[in-house]
């Protein structure tokens, strides 16, 4: 029984990894304006220079529409996720994706990072697509 529950450890320490992720990235009910004004004021320009210029496309899309390079990767267009959940995410990340200390990326160029993933149109319905009107 004692082997089991160890074997067990590991899958459910990944278990409670994602719960929090997922519930850092915005199904916790954050309110929008609220993320907004508990950011500090970004350059969104300089954001989409930094997000390009440091790879976060090769995971995140150019278009912060996420993707499944290495696993599914989150989408951060219109992140649900607030400024402080979304810099700690940068400073110490869950998974796979690099870790940027203060030395390598400033808070000023996470929160210009940030401005630009807000700017990001977001995923439309599927009943918007033109594909699908057939």
């Amino acid at each position: 029984m004692r082997g089991a529950v160890r074997a067990l450890r590991p899958a459910m320490a990944n278990v409670v990894g994602a719960a929090l992720v997922v519930a850092a990235f915005g199904f916790g009910g954050f309110d929008r304006a609220a993320r907004a004004q508990d950011a500090p004021p970004g350059d969104a320009v300089e954001g989409k220079r930094l997000y390009l210029a440091v790879g976060c496309f090769t995971c995140h899309g150019r278009s912060g529409q996420g993707g499944a390079m290495n696993g599914p990767v989150p989408a951060l267009a219109k992140t649900a996720m607030p400024f402080d959940g979304f810099k700690g995410q940068l400073r110490q990340p869950a998974d796979e994706m690099p870790a940027y200390s203060e030395k390598v990326m400033t808070d000023k160029q996470i929160a210009d990072i940030y401005a630009f993933v807000e700017s990001l149109p977001g995923r439309r319905p599927t009943k918007d697509m033109k594909i699908f009107d057939n």
